[in-house]
């Protein structure tokens, strides 16, 4: 019997790697073959040619003008949408974290851990574009509904990712409150918040430059930002505004991913 376990496991320790690549090019193939390919359209030479044409000549007019409809408004107003979304989201997130979160010597499957886990998979199950679109029709199109929507989704990740560092944390500090005769609100005051915020603030740092790419994208239904000119600027082919709106989104998600992780690495 032990011979054969032996066998069995010397042939899976030879032959994993190829089994593996073979059930992953199995389900490549059985992708590929819902795939139709229509051919090239006979305008694509053309198209493209003036889609790098925009792109490379932006329309430098449209950096401001003072109307409040220029680039840097836009930009700045898809800004505050991903700030204060991200901020309300940090906040709310903290009681789910909470409810979500699994004591020291509580199981895998206790049932307050468990509904506040699958809470805040409910909550992640919706984009925040179909967010968005719900938003509108009850708010109206604009910035609000871009909030909310932002706001609502991150509660999804900010939520999970509070509960496992509150998991995960150090409780070296609560026992040593508790054999000093601290009571639970001690605890909490003194041990908890303090060991935890670094990684609740870096977290929340982290939504926030996903969120600045989401709320550029969020205006292309009516959430406001500057999706909304970008979309427009692409069903009218007005490929140098275009190109002027992704250089600004271009260098926008730059100086925040450098920024945050600059504040990151100070955090943690």
């Amino acid at each position: 019997m032990t011979e054969t376990k032996t066998i069995q496991k010397t042939f899976w320790q030879k032959y994993s790697t190829l089994m593996i690549s073979l059930v992953v090019l199995v389900i490549y193939g059985w992708a590929l073959t819902g795939l139709t390919f229509s051919g090239i359209q006979e305008s694509a030479g053309e198209v493209s040619s003036s889609i790098f044409h925009g792109l490379t000549h932006p329309d430098w007019a449209y950096v401001y003008d003072g109307s409040g409809e220029d680039l840097v408004s836009l930009i700045l107003q898809t800004l505050a949408i991903a700030f204060l979304g991200t901020v309300i989201s940090a906040v709310l997130s903290v009681p789910f974290a909470f409810w979500a979160a699994r004591g020291k010597n509580e199981g895998k499957l206790h049932p307050r851990s468990t509904t506040g886990k699958f809470m805040l998979v409910l909550i992640r199950t919706f984009p925040e574009i179909v967010l968005a679109i719900m938003f509108i029709k009850a708010v109206g199109p604009g910035s609000f509904a871009g909030v909310l929507a932002v706001s609502i989704h991150s509660i999804g990740m900010l939520g999970k990712l509070f509960s496992e560092a509150l998991e995960n944390m150090d409780h070296g500090a609560d026992e040593a409150i508790y054999a000093a005769g601290g009571t639970a609100t001690d605890v909490l005051t003194l041990a908890t918040i303090p060991t935890i915020m670094p990684e609740f603030l870096s977290y929340t740092l982290y939504r926030f430059e996903i969120a600045v790419r989401s709320a550029s994208i969020l205006g292309m239904v009516g959430a406001g930002g500057i999706g909304t000119p970008l979309l427009f600027a692409i069903q009218t082919r007005s490929w140098d505004r275009v190109g002027i709106i992704l250089l600004g989104i271009i260098i926008m998600v730059t100086a925040i991913d450098w920024l945050s992780g600059m504040l990151r690495k100070k955090l943690v």
